[in-house]
């Protein structure tokens, strides 16, 4: 496993864990790497500094790289109440929402001409069939969590 500090063209800093140098690589390559707050893929490695471990003896220091104010989000280590609140936000959603699975871009575009019943609506849709969506003036935003596939 490595882990790569990786920005976004709109200037967002993440850090992520890929299973090799490779995966990233091929993942990036195909735009499957998103950026975690705005969901880009035109991702980019960043400029990293090696991770050294300090002496057993040496106390823990606080963390200095980030500087205060930043916009990087450690996805590593992800905070409690973040945690929280999107767990919430994705309990609601799926309580007050069809999942349409891999059908949404179809069925979003459906209710926004007529030809389906109007309701709320979650699922998944390719970068491409997303951006085709906005362009056309659907409305539509992007979870902040991956929908659990619903079988039969």
């Amino acid at each position: 496993m490595i882990q790569y500090a990786l920005k976004c063209v709109e200037g967002h800093t993440f850090d992520s864990w890929f299973q090799s140098a490779e995966a990233f690589d091929k993942l990036a390559a195909t735009g499957l790497v998103t950026c975690a707050v705005c969901g880009c893929s035109q991702v980019e490695k960043a400029i990293m500094t090696p991770r050294v471990r300090p002496a057993r003896k040496a106390a823990p220091k606080p963390d200095a790289t980030a500087p205060a104010g930043s916009n990087e989000i450690s996805v590593a280590t992800p905070a409690p109440e973040i945690e929280k609140a999107l767990a919430e936000l994705r309990r609601k959603v799926e309580e007050n929402s069809d999942y349409v699975g891999k059908d949404f871009a179809s069925e979003a575009r459906k209710m926004h001409l007529g030809d389906a019943p109007e309701r709320s609506i979650y699922g998944e849709a390719k970068p491409d069939e997303a951006k085709a969506l906005i362009e056309d003036g659907v409305p539509v935003a992007p979870l902040p969590f991956v929908p659990s596939r619903k079988t039969n």
